[in-house]
């Protein structure tokens, strides 16, 4: 049982709450799984806008620039060719989609390793609340500083208030985000992580393991045997 320590906007301590052990996956296994999350969020970052023209698609005219021979040049067919100046690229990048799918099982099973790591390695602190009357930068620095909180850092939160957001959009290498859907990579990222009472029971939710699919909801029940086909025999 980890046992991690609450403190209060002030920076005391408010008492302690327990991630269980048995929820956190073997760390010696499904790495493949955390490395290809990775991959595939830093390739959507990337905008695919890279652009080059062909040789079909150099403007010019298709008249050859010379006879074909007699003149002691190279022979030549045509100005938009890949080995002339101002001529097409061979082989050029186009705009394309770099984005790489990943398996929801996948994505979950990399977020719940890269929060592992976190919880052994002691970078997670969990805060009773985060909240601001006014969105203030210098509030929040001051909240940084009385718990003892350097950038870079990730907050955490259950619920990502208005004055939170426009208070910290203007410190560097400090990111607030929604805990229940923080990806891998930004746990990986930041080297500690903040979280309030509502930031880690969802990140306990992502810990819990998914129903398979096709079995029954709660409060439903399958159908008795021998009804159907059998019964409209």
């Amino acid at each position: 049982m980890s046992k991690l320590t609450v403190y209060d906007q002030q920076g005391a301590e408010a008492g302690t709450v327990e991630f269980p052990d048995s929820r956190l996956p073997n760390r010696s296994k499904g790495r493949q799984a955390l490395r290809e999350s990775v991959i595939a969020e830093q390739a959507a970052r990337r905008a695919g806008t890279a652009s080059t023209l062909s040789k079909g698609r150099v403007s010019g005219s298709g008249t050859k620039p010379w006879r074909q021979k007699g003149t002691g040049r190279a022979r030549a067919g045509y100005k938009q060719s890949p080995v002339w100046r101002g001529g097409g690229v061979a082989f050029g990048p186009h705009p394309r989609d770099y984005s790489v799918k990943v398996n929801r099982r996948s994505a979950r099973l990399a977020f719940q390793l890269a929060f592992s790591d976190a919880i052994v390695a002691e970078q997670v602190k969990v805060v009773e609340a985060i909240e601001l009357d006014e969105p203030r930068t210098r509030h929040w620095t001051a909240l940084m500083k009385a718990l003892n909180v350097s950038a870079p850092a990730l907050f955490m939160l259950g619920t990502v208030g208005e004055n939170v957001r426009l208070a910290t959009r203007n410190i560097a290498n400090v990111e607030v985000v929604r805990a229940d859907s923080v990806s891998a990579y930004r746990v990986m990222r930041y080297p500690t992580l903040v979280l309030d009472r509502d930031g880690l029971a969802a990140v306990r939710k992502r810990f819990e393991p998914l129903r398979r699919a096709g079995s029954h909801r709660s409060g439903e029940k399958a159908a008795p045997a021998g009804t159907g086909s059998e019964e409209a025999s």
